[in-house]
């Protein structure tokens, strides 16, 4: 039976726990979450981390001490995001590679997010790039807009392949500012990825279900979690990230698939054993 990816993105670098108290903001939040997930059916956990005061930060400490956690107690393979929040420097960006995670994301362009910019330059992102191969990890390669599958192609083409020797990109969509959580953009998006590339989906707040639906429609894999999703259903906000993985594990049964396990996702991405 195919089997299906699934991402949980647990925490996010926008809300706020007093608006969302179900929200991970400590580590051993984030670890009971990550293993209440493991059980539900994700295979990835794509991690930001937030500081005392549950703002988000890319400290090098508290990165390197969630991976660790993470690691000794999930088979989840450890994502961490290199987007941070919008405001962190290139440089600090860069640094999240020294925690040592599975994987990282690597964003391919510059986006208007919400009524701020989510700056992405190409000398950043060659340079992340280049980082990755370097230090064997297997980067996530995230499109908000069409136009950022030209820049994914241009770093292909430019430095080789990625780590691990497979092209796997999330297609994060209906940001404000990037492309529509909507069937007819997936299916343009997914037309002009590079030959033989993976890719999962995530559909921001509203257009979380829509996007799921086509993704699997369309043979895809699925990203969830409470970055991009608060509310369950009108009226309802979400009680945990699993009730959110439990829903894409059920959709995906449905429709004929199984989700995959960790260790499938590591043969799936070319992540390197631990």
């Amino acid at each position: 039976m195919a089997r299906t990816l699934i991402t949980i993105a647990p925490t996010g670098a926008e809300a706020e726990k007093v608006a969302a108290p179900a929200l991970p903001v400590t580590l051993e939040e984030l670890v009971h979450a990550a293993k209440e997930c493991e059980g539900a059916g994700a295979a990835v956990i794509h991690v930001h981390i937030r500081d005392a005061e549950a703002r988000a930060t890319l400290d090098p400490i508290r990165l390197r001490d969630t991976v660790t956690a993470l690691h000794e107690s999930t088979n989840l393979i450890v994502q961490l995001s290199t987007g941070g929040a919008v405001t962190d420097p290139y440089e600090h960006r860069l640094k999240v590679l020294d925690a040592a995670p599975d994987a990282c994301s690597l964003t391919c362009g510059t986006v208007n997010f919400g009524t701020d910019v989510f700056m992405n330059p190409w000398p950043f992102m060659a340079e992340l790039y280049q980082l990755t191969q370097a230090m064997e990890i297997v980067p996530e390669f995230e499109l908000f807009d069409l136009g950022q599958v030209a820049s994914l192609r241009r770093l292909l083409d430019t430095y080789g392949a990625p780590y691990g020797g497979h092209v796997h990109c999330d297609l994060v969509m209906g940001v404000p500012g990037g492309m529509p959580g909507d069937a007819r953009s997936l299916v343009a998006a997914v037309d002009a990825l590079p030959e033989g590339a993976t890719w999962s989906a995530t559909g921001i707040g509203r257009t979380t279900l829509p996007v799921m639906y086509a993704a699997l429609s369309a043979g895809g894999h699925l990203r969830v979690g409470m970055e991009d999703t608060l509310t369950y259903a009108k009226g309802r906000p979400v009680t945990a990230n699993s009730q959110l993985v439990e829903r894409a594990a059920t959709l995906v049964k449905l429709a004929q698939r199984e989700p995959m396990s960790p260790d499938e996702a590591r043969t799936f991405l070319g992540v390197k054993r631990r």
